[in-house]
């Protein structure tokens, strides 16, 4: 038994690490050829898994070897446009000033329903507001709306916004996070005085706390403290 869960852990280790390198992608993000090594180390890391008798090694050398690939393809595609398209393939436009280009939709066996369905995640029901819509080599709908169907944003009403930039986190889930309130230039004194201001004695009864740069603060205490 305790032979089997250190190969368990061992596996486990060599695969997250293996796909740590390979970068921080979800799977549905993945190039063809980094989904096809992810699938491939999944499966070969299973077989010492199954059969105890099966050397670990046989596991291990494979996924190292996939990994190996995986780097030296990764490098190739980042030097060479042309073995880029021929890897991963290339974007194709599948709506075009309005107009579906069909022979792109039979080319990339995209349905109109899948293509109705990935506009709707973008919130667009009119296909005649769309300007461009390329399908990316991953499998994503990329969309751009016709200039007057875009929204309005502050600066072409000239109206005046405060950047408030990205709320930091100063405590989770009870725990302060003394790196981010140095960062945001706050110390312990100013934190004790915030908590006071919201009548929480103890950081262990703020689930969460966020200030931005505009020194806006947000507080969620924890349930049943108060």
């Amino acid at each position: 038994m305790a032979i089997a869960i250190i190969r368990t852990l061992i596996l486990y280790a060599a695969i997250v690490i293996s796909l740590r390198i390979m970068g921080k992608r979800q799977i549905g993000e993945l190039e063809p050829a980094e989904l096809v090594v992810a699938v491939l180390i999944s499966d070969l890391a299973a077989h010492p898994l199954q059969d105890i008798g099966t050397p670990l090694l046989y596991g291990l050398i494979p996924v190292l070897t996939l990994l190996c690939c995986e780097v030296l393809i990764s490098a190739f595609i980042v030097k060479s446009i042309k073995f880029r398209a021929f890897v991963c393939g290339k974007p194709s436009v599948i709506i075009h000033k309005g107009k579906i280009v069909q022979s792109e939709m039979k080319k990339n066996r995209f349905t109109l329903d899948e293509l109705s369905e990935q506009l709707r995640k973008k919130e667009i029901t009119d296909i005649s507001t769309v300007k461009y819509a390329i399908l990316e080599t991953d499998g994503s709908l990329s969309t751009i709306l016709f200039a007057e169907q875009s929204p309005v944003t502050p600066k072409q009403m000239n109206i005046p916004v405060d950047d408030a930039g990205y709320p930091v986190m100063l405590i989770n889930n009870g725990r302060v996070l003394e790196n981010n309130l140095k960062k945001m230039g706050y110390n312990g004194i100013w934190l004790k005085r915030q908590l006071q201001n919201k009548n929480i004695s103890r950081e262990k009864d703020v689930y969460l706390m966020t200030v931005d740069e505009m020194g806006r603060i947000y507080f969620a205490v924890r349930e049943g403290t108060i």
